[in-house]
């Protein structure tokens, strides 16, 4: 059998979900070979998926999304690395849980690019979930040694706010990246203005209130002007400029990045085609299994690459929203939800491990009866 969940966000990390997961089935099924693959799909707990499959973790302290420091992990295995931008930029790393719309920024995610560089990385794949900032990418920029200067020549603050600033770009201090290929793993098309941009359909995630929405869509647009006259390329409206607040602009612009979907890239990354080679079963999840899962989130990408390796696919959630025909078209054969044996949605969030396990019981019974097995080695 080959668990390969998502997170169950809030409760339990990826590789806690397999490991749940496959803690139950053992008892329940001792004789079944398991191999587990927390997987993501570009998004927060991406870096936990790939050192769950045995790549190497790096820390390194950052700036966070609002200037304190903290410590954020890269993985790498041989010259790939990947870097969440959730990690340094992240929502989860506001102070107090405060959201700073107008100033946080992805410098600290491009600490983290020049950390991947000095360690040696030839291919940096960049998952852009979860991101606190709508800076377009400047404070990343910022990192890697280009300077945002204002008409008096000075440094622009931090916040996609201080980009209506923006009079001039020095550039001569990026690295060369001529020999780097880096990759944006995510799913988001939206371009990085209007209405479908990353201030107008972000930004209110983030904590913007209208009017600062518009001073964000403003700042934005300064640094479209001239990081497209600088540099010469055009990528405001490309799909998935406008992923994490503007970043997948600048990584487009600057960074010679590539867009590549989210799942698909991850399950490739991973190697899960060889690990369904044989399987009996794949087991994937999330917490929430609903209309948006439908969009290419990680549960529906395994369901299809199993497909594709003729291995049958359940999942199991917190909670599950699709019906029946849904899931027959997603490709999933069955799905369990943690509130079908605990109606409490906030006790299924405190207990999601131990319920977890609970589940793999009923999952046992149906899709691995004794009967079918062999004996005992």
């Amino acid at each position: 059998m080959l668990v390969a969940p998502d997170k169950f966000k809030g409760s339990l990390s990826a590789p806690q979900v397999a490991r749940r997961l496959a803690d139950g089935l053992r008892r329940a099924r001792p004789q079944v070979p398991i191999v587990e693959l927390p997987i993501a799909d570009g998004g927060d707990g991406t870096v936990e998926a790939v050192i769950a499959a045995g790549w190497r973790r790096v820390e390194v302290k950052v700036a966070g999304p609002t200037g304190q420091p903290v410590t954020a992990a890269l993985a790498m295995n041989g010259d790939t690395a990947v870097v969440e931008m959730a990690a340094a930029s992240g929502l989860r790393l506001l102070p107090g849980g405060r959201p700073a719309p107008l100033s946080a920024t992805s410098l600290g995610t491009g600490q983290l690019i020049a950390h991947a560089l000095r360690l040696g990385a030839r291919r940096i794949v960049l998952g852009l979930g979860g991101s606190a900032c709508t800076d377009g990418g400047a404070g990343m920029v910022q990192a890697l040694g280009g300077r945002l200067l204002d008409a008096t020549g000075r440094d622009l603050p931090p916040g996609g706010a201080a980009l209506r600033a923006l009079h001039a770009l020095d550039l001569r201090g990026l690295p060369d990246l001529s020999r780097v290929q880096v990759i944006i793993a995510s799913d988001v098309d939206n371009p990085l203005l209007g209405r479908n941009g990353a201030a107008a359909v972000y930004g209110p995630q983030k904590g913007a209130g209208r009017e600062e929405v518009r001073v964000l869509e403003a700042g934005l647009r300064r640094w479209a002007d001239l990081a497209e006259a600088v540099s010469r390329k055009s990528a405001r409206d490309r799909p998935g400029a406008g992923a994490a607040g503007g970043l997948g602009f600048a990584a487009l612009v600057f960074l010679g990045a590539q867009i590549q979907p989210g799942i698909s890239f991850m399950l490739d990354l991973l190697g899960f085609a060889d690990k369904a080679k044989g399987a009996r079963l794949v087991i994937t999840g999330e917490g929430s299994l609903d209309a948006q899962s439908l969009r290419g989130k990680a549960p529906i990408g395994v369901a299809r690459a199993a497909a594709r390796a003729g291995v049958p696919v359940i999942a199991v959630a917190g909670r599950r929203g699709l019906t029946g025909e849904q899931l027959r078209r997603a490709r999933i054969q069955a799905a369990y939800a943690l509130s079908d044996i605990e109606p409490d949605m906030e006790r299924c969030m405190r207990q999601a491990g131990p319920l977890l396990e609970q589940l793999t019981v009923a999952i046992a019974d149906e899709w691995l009866p004794p009967s079918s097995l062999g004996p005992v080695a």
